[in-house]
């Protein structure tokens, strides 16, 4: 069986997407499978190799890559113009395209189901869509889309996007309600959660060579690792505003690693505060992940309160997996809030809370052996619930059923205008 994997993102670009899809696809190749990933030409720093190319094919792991250039800016409108860019390259490739394929189509960006659509109604493909982020809810949330004639065609079209695919991956169940609120049918709905590779991401001593490095091993450390984005950004300043009021525990460090369109707001910040407790890091090269994700006593999960219910970050995986405490920092209704209660792993906060927040690091420093309990409840509900091999098996059950049983062509309802 042919499979093309749509993602905008793609190693070496950094962050949880483009693992996550070169695992997928590294996955289903070893099992026979013919396997096609459309991503784009990477992002600045890893873009060197690639100048100068409009477009670049090459082989990895038993898959074909295809690249295509998109824009490199960072700007919120520059990033709606590269999902663009990038959806007009998908449909172009649905050339080679043929009846009885699957698309697996990594949303956002939504556009994408414009490519889906053409290659149901064209080609006789199947489709899944993974449902990562919501929107336009998140684009309406976080203000991004204001205009009240533009929020109503974008949700009319996120309906149709939604009910011309075969089948739909939710992440959660916070997320499968999100949509069937939106009329879609629950027969077509799928709850797979993100995955982390457990024999990768393990438990380690805190006392390793990167937090040697880093003069982390005598601090009690409360880290974040992840995107400065727009999705975080709000709550990430009131994690500054935490480390302030706790600038007289000399031994208590906060370490945000990352980089991000927001990183350098957030770094303005934090000289604004004199904060002499907070280490920015830049990301850190993958293999050293367990090292670093070691190398801290408490990890933070933040997500903006109204966004909280509209995203379950793949770093909670990754978190739970290394066999720390989690602390949440969303909503006590979110999706976040609900994993971290049913492992019992770790605790969560009002994230506009900021006495609640470092009411929660106090508790957890002040408890060690509550600490490692909860990292070691956090490293079991990992291993039984988001184990790699155990979930892409999953995904691999879905893709087949579509593409054995599913080869309809499209009807003849025309695209609405976006």
């Amino acid at each position: 069986m042919k499979i093309i994997i749509h993602t905008m993102y793609f190693l070496p670009d950094s962050g949880s997407a483009p693992i996550l899809m070169n695992e997928l696809a590294a996955f289903l190749a070893s099992r026979g499978h013919d396997v096609e990933v459309i991503t784009t030409i990477p992002r600045p720093p890893y873009h060197q190799d690639y100048r100068w190319r409009l477009f670049q094919k090459e082989q990895s792991n038993g898959f074909l890559v295809k690249r295509y250039r998109t824009n490199l800016t960072a700007h919120h409108i520059g990033r709606l113009a590269a999902w663009m860019i990038y959806t007009k390259w998908t449909i172009l490739n649905l050339l080679t395209v043929r009846r009885g394929d699957v698309l697996f189509l990594r949303l956002p960006p939504l556009q994408l189901g414009i490519t889906g659509y053409l290659a149901k109604k064209l080609k006789g493909a199947g489709v899944l869509l993974s449902v990562q982020d919501i929107h336009p809810d998140l684009s309406i949330e976080s203000g991004l889309l204001r205009n009240p004639r533009a929020i109503s065609m974008a949700q009319k079209f996120e309906k149709w996007v939604y009910k011309k695919a075969d089948e739909i991956v939710v992440i959660s169940e916070g997320f499968q309600k999100n949509l069937e609120a939106k009329g879609v049918s629950s027969g077509k709905l799928n709850i797979v959660p993100n995955w982390v590779d457990t024999e990768f991401l393990k438990p380690l001593p805190k006392g390793n060579p990167l937090a040697e490095k880093y003069s982390l091993t005598d601090k009690f450390v409360i880290m974040y690792s992840g995107t400065i984005s727009i999705s975080s950004i709000m709550t990430l300043e009131k994690i500054l505003e935490s480390a302030k009021l706790l600038k007289g525990d000399k031994d208590t460090l906060f370490v945000i690693v990352g980089e991000g369109l927001k990183k350098a707001e957030l770094g303005k910040k934090a000289r604004e505060l004199d904060l002499a407790n907070v280490l920015f890091l830049p990301f850190q090269p993958y293999e050293d992940l367990p090292q670093l994700l070691a190398s801290s006593d408490v990890l933070l999960v933040p997500l903006d309160k109204e966004k909280s219910h509209l995203s379950v970050p793949s770093k909670l995986y990754n978190f739970m997996a290394a066999g720390r405490p989690i602390l949440g920092l969303t909503d006590d209704e979110s999706e976040v809030a609900h994993i971290i209660k049913a492992a019992d792993c770790g605790l969560n906060a009002d994230p506009e809370d900021i006495k609640k927040i470092v009411g929660q690091i106090r508790t957890l420093k002040e408890s060690p052996e509550r600490c490692k309990s909860l990292g070691k409840n956090a490293r079991d509900h990992a291993v039984k619930h988001y184990a790699k091999d155990k979930v892409l098996r999953e995904y691999e059950e879905i893709i087949k059923n579509i593409g054995l049983c599913h080869a309809r062509s499209g009807s003849d309802e025309a695209i609405p205008f976006i």
